[in-house]
């Protein structure tokens, strides 16, 4: 960790959980960064999540889930990462997300909603294919290998600001 403003950075459990560590790395260079993993990220990343941390002055999701995204739509705070993201929402910190889900859950109906409540609540979403703001597309099923090969970290670092 830099000195910096405190960022947390919430990874999920999705491939691109993979890239986190470099993530980290790249916000690292402005920001004091703390990570907070679920359980379902462990499958990918094996970073150390940090039980003190500061309150952030910015927060980032890389991935989000549809789970995770799921539950911080409905104020649901039962894990410590939803709990951080629910947190920021509520206080008004800026937040950043990389949904990572794929084409078969992006149709479900609860999906639109959530994805209209985070971008209500000022969440700045950035598609993990591209590294486009505000506009993000599902994931083709079965690809995730191939997103996570094209992922740039500096998306993040971009949309962060």
């Amino acid at each position: 960790m830099m000195d910096g403003w405190p960022l947390t950075l919430v990874v999920c459990g999705a491939p691109l959980a993979a890239r986190a560590a470099e993530v980290a790395n790249v916000l690292s260079a402005r920001w004091a960064v703390s990570i907070v993993s679920t359980e379902a990220a462990g499958t990918w990343f094996q970073g150390a999540t940090v039980d003190e941390r500061p309150r952030p002055e910015q927060v980032v999701a890389c991935p989000l889930t549809f789970n995770s995204a799921n539950r911080v739509a409905a104020g649901i705070m039962d894990t410590p990462a939803s709990g951080v993201l629910c947190d920021a929402l509520g206080a008004g910190i800026p937040v950043v997300a990389v949904p990572m889900v794929n084409d078969r859950l992006w149709g479900h109906p609860a999906w639109a909603s959530t994805l209209r409540v985070l971008r209500e609540a000022g969440v700045r979403l950035v598609d993990p294919q591209s590294g486009r703001i505000g506009e993000v597309s599902p994931v083709r099923s079965g690809t995730g290998p191939e997103v996570v090969a094209m992922f740039d970290p500096s998306w993040v670092v971009d949309a962060v600001g």
